[in-house]
């Protein structure tokens, strides 16, 4: 009886010795399984447009993407290092070389092309002018936001103008300015963002993270730089440097998050614990995506059953300032002077 009772004892601990290294095999092999998902979203690649001539040294400090008709314009921060006898330069591209240059028809460079800026005493207006973040046009007129400030104490701007159709020249109207106030006290941000509908004009607020804006709006105005009201915006935790129209009524915008901005790390990312992020992004600490908002007259919120297009990173932080859509085979991008000017291709996933 205490024979059979040992081989009892026996056989019981040899099936629980079994028990626990099958459960254990198997929570070994789900945890990677389940990183592998978590860190292999899929990311797209960047392709550098080579450029030459003033656009693309440092001090061009491009803050601003446009389309004027079938060509792109690039707006500097500080125009008026390109004309010291006048008010400023701003550059422009032919669509159809950009085309020919990402589909591989043409290799040389590409040069951007002098816009004459005239705006008369516009810099004496403005107290602590840090110069113009963001361009958009309606026909020949044009809109553009202006940043303005001391560390904390930060104002934003619009103001419009005209642009020849030759492209020789952009006016503004310096006589009228309409003031943006920020939405938080935080150093060097206003909006930096600008969108012409087709009978409105929206402004983006760079940060919209929970812990810093609780409730963030779009800034809605008229074509004669009126407020006429706010749209609810959904937080958005990082920067958001700018936007783009897409298909329908998508919004496409650069979320970018610099490591030394310790003031804009998240206790959480929602879009990561949604989505998940790509192989680069979790080998460095920098974020360069662009996220997708829906547009409706009630407010702009984001899509959250599509995935966010993680950009393929470099160990080169990318400071992206410039946002436009090519069609509806991806976007045209630029940074400012960090690590260098650079216009790049970004190919929406087929």
């Amino acid at each position: 009886m205490k024979q059979r009772n040992l081989y009892i004892i026996l056989a019981v601990i040899v099936l629980a010795v079994a028990a626990v290294a099958y459960f254990a095999s198997n929570s070994k092999s789900a945890a990677p399984a389940q990183l592998t998902e978590e860190v292999k979203l899929a990311e797209v690649p960047v392709t550098e447009i080579a450029i030459s001539g003033p656009a693309s040294t440092p001090e061009a400090e491009l803050s601003g993407l446009a389309w004027y008709g079938e060509n792109l314009i690039l707006l500097p921060q500080y125009p008026n290092l390109f004309d010291e006898s006048g008010d400023g330069q701003l550059f422009y591209l032919p669509k159809a070389e950009l085309s020919l240059y990402i589909g591989g028809a043409r290799g040389a460079a590409l040069e951007p092309r002098p816009i004459k800026l005239i705006a008369p005493d516009l810099t004496d207006q403005i107290r602590n002018y840090q110069g113009f973040e963001s361009i958009g046009f309606s026909g020949d007129r044009v809109f553009m936001t202006i940043e303005a400030g001391e560390g904390k104490d930060m104002m934003g701007y619009i103001i419009s103008g005209t642009i020849s159709p030759d492209l020789s020249t952009l006016t503004l109207d310096t006589t009228k300015l309409t003031e943006i106030p920020p939405q938080a006290k935080s150093e060097n941000h206003s909006d930096e963002s600008i969108l012409v509908m087709e009978d409105k004009i929206l402004t983006f607020y760079e940060v919209n993270g929970e812990a810093i804006v609780s409730d963030p709006v779009v800034h809605v105005f008229d074509f004669d730089l009126n407020l006429t009201g706010t749209l609810p915006l959904e937080n958005l935790e990082y920067r958001l440097t700018d936007t783009a129209i897409g298909v329908g009524n998508n919004i496409w915008g650069i979320n970018y998050f610099f490591p030394g901005d310790e003031d804009l790390m998240p206790t959480s990312d929602p879009i990561l614990e949604r989505f998940g992020t790509g192989e680069t992004h979790a080998q460095f600490p920098q974020v360069e995506r662009l996220i997708r908002y829906q547009y409706s007259d009630s407010g702009i919120t984001l899509v959250t059953n599509k995935k966010p297009l993680y950009l393929t990173l470099t160990e080169d932080i990318r400071n992206w300032e410039g946002l436009v859509s090519l069609d509806t085979i991806g976007f045209i991008m630029v940074t400012d002077k960090f690590p260098r000017t650079i216009l790049a291709f970004v190919p929406l996933p087929r």
